[in-house]
């Protein structure tokens, strides 16, 4: 059986209630351009809101990390990885959670016990050492010598802000070597594999910690890793998770894993990614902004490297590479096999462009070729032609010239620099940034979504937003661009209906009894089958009805005065809306 189906079978018979997988754009979240954990979409009910699937949750989701994009190629790292969690929402403590942790881990995955080790918290800030997580992994027959307190590798954050507490990590000894008495989690031939975080505190904007009203646990298994382990594998692109997909690479280039190893790994982890990217209901597609931006960055990096495998670019490769992808994990995610001919089409398109890009990039080589390349020559067309090193060193290698590589290598590294400068300001704040603004702006796109409807057309839907303290940014399904006069009254309907005071109220449904009554949804299968409705107008009209998980004002006056600063293209048929709130 799926590992997948085994974690969510054994958490349902402890008493969880399996929820969707969330979008892996978040919504309405700007700290983050993707969902990058199994609990960030949980935050609000992991801060105290009511889950309408009650306090034992379990799931897996889909995450996304590009912060660490350029060590994709050496064995263990992913752009995308599926989390397997679960939660207990104020109810369940230590003692459960770690115990139904290593009953999984033993009984279900039959993983020894002499080839476990645990970390836990040694304490600080006022905060004790967590004694009682070391009385319980004793008491289940970890013995000391295997329990390993630390300080601040025990202490879970997900951002500036937001939940946050001490945790307890299991560690797996991945090697044929004679497994040590002493577990040393500096030893790099043990792997994490779980985290169990005791969620007891929120940490406030002045870096203070308060004591939730609840108590939670939330936890985290990367599929792929625990994978591996289970398969005795040491390179995760040799499991059962990848094997389809390095098979079919060495079919079409022709070529043996052994022999390149990193252009494979490249090949098909971004191959995945940009099939669940370009699949969510988002929308996305190649751009230079945002998530666009990632995702044309990682299905170009994946055509270099088809390229340097001597793979036909012009050939559908990536067509038969991408129908791997989706007809294994459908079964799971439903949105693959929905949107399976978009996916199609935007890596076909985007390859397109980038090999037009490429033909380009020759064409400026040949110019700047008449003496030796310079750093910042080969940044330029690394950076805007997309050459990478090699194919520049290749080329100057031919015509008998040289290339600055350590310039190079410096232009590379301040553009590093100003990427991640760039990126941490943009999304700095903790995932629970629900300022008193940013839940004003929140409401504003219930009506923003509702007045496009009046005046646009029936048929514009929500894409997507995009919330700060400054600004909402909403994205909407629109085959025009819209006229000084659509704004104009758009404006002035949502306005009209902040000035009148309206009401807003949550109501627990059905979902199938949500969508029936026309309630406007986003993304409907991150959704429960009990789901919250945000409802805005009175006792003679209802001018919004929502799925949504909050947060939201009490009523529209809170809001202030709604202003649309710019209307744009986002995407092919996809139109982009910048408001503000004045006071």
């Amino acid at each position: 059986m799926n590992l997948k189906d085994l974690y969510i079978n054994f958490f349902v018979s402890k008493g969880h209630k399996q929820i969707p997988s969330a979008p892996v754009v978040p919504e309405n979240d700007p700290s983050v351009l993707f969902n990058t954990a199994g609990m960030q979409p949980l935050i609000p009910y992991l801060m105290g809101a009511s889950h309408p699937y009650g306090n034992r949750l379990c799931d897996y989701q889909k995450c996304i990390r590009t912060n660490d994009l350029d060590e994709i190629g050496d064995t263990y790292h992913h752009t995308f990885f599926e989390m397997l969690g679960n939660w207990s929402l104020g109810d369940y403590f230590k003692k459960e959670a770690i115990t139904w942790s290593f009953e999984f881990l033993t009984q279900v995955l039959n993983i020894p016990v002499s080839r476990l080790g645990v970390t836990v918290f040694a304490g600080r800030d006022n905060i004790p050492r967590d004694d009682e997580a070391i009385e319980i992994w004793k008491s289940l027959g970890i013995s000391e010598d295997r329990i390993c307190p630390t300080v601040n590798d025990n202490f879970w954050q997900a951002g500036e802000t937001g939940p946050c507490g001490p945790d307890t990590e299991m560690f797996y000894f991945r090697s044929d070597d004679p497994i040590p008495e002493k577990f040393d989690p500096e030893d790099d031939r043990w792997v994490e594999i779980w985290n169990d975080v005791f969620m007891s505190y929120n940490m406030k904007e002045d870096k203070t910690l308060e004591e939730l009203p609840n108590k939670n646990v939330d936890t985290g298994m990367g599929v792929e890793r625990v994978t591996a382990i289970l398969e005795g594998v040491n390179d995760n692109y040799k499991s059962s998770i990848w094997s389809d997909v390095i098979s079919k690479i060495e079919e079409i280039s022709n070529k043996r894993y052994e022999d390149n190893e990193v252009s494979m790994r490249i090949i098909a982890d971004h191959i995945r990614t940009s099939v669940f990217i370009s699949a969510d209901n988002a929308g996305i597609k190649p751009s230079n902004t945002d998530q666009g931006y990632i995702l044309r960055r990682l299905i170009r990096r994946m055509v270099r490297h088809a390229k340097k495998l001597g793979i036909d670019i012009d050939s559908n490769w990536e067509y038969e590479l991408a129908s791997i992808i989706i007809n294994k994990y459908k079964k799971y995610y439903s949105e693959l096999e929905a949107n399976e001919n978009v996916v199609y089409d935007v890596l076909k398109n985007e390859k397109i462009k980038f090999s037009k890009t490429l033909e380009k990039g020759l064409r400026e080589f040949e110019k700047v070729s008449n003496k030796d390349i310079d750093g910042q020559t080969a940044f330029h067309l690394f950076d805007t032609y997309g050459f990478p090193i090699e194919l520049t060193m290749e080329l100057a290698l031919e015509k008998g010239l040289k290339v600055d590589i350590e310039g190079y290598k410096e232009k590379f590294k301040e553009h590093q620099e100003l990427s991640r400068t760039a990126s941490a300001g943009k999304f700095k704040g903790g995932l629970a940034g629900n300022s008193e603004v940013e839940t004003k702006y929140h409401t504003a796109t219930h009506l923003l979504n509702a007045a496009l409807k009046i005046v646009v057309s029936p048929d514009c839907h929500q894409k997507g937003s995009n919330i700060t303290d400054e600004r909402m940014r909403f994205d909407f399904s629109c085959d025009h661009k819209l006229t000084e006069e659509e704004k104009e009254k758009t404006q002035e309907l949502v306005n009209e209906w902040i000035n009148e005071g309206l009401d807003v109220w949550v109501e627990e449904m059905k979902k199938e009894d949500a969508i029936n009554s026309g309630a406007e949804c986003m993304f409907i299968e991150k959704y429960p089958d009990i789901v919250t409705v945000y409802f805005i107008g009175n006792q003679e009209k209802i001018v919004s009805k929502e799925l949504c998980g909050g947060p939201h004002v009490k009523n529209t006056r809170e809001i202030g005065k709604f202003k649309i600063k710019k209307e744009e293209a986002s995407s092919s048929g996809v139109r982009r809306i910048k408001a503000i709130i004045e006071e």
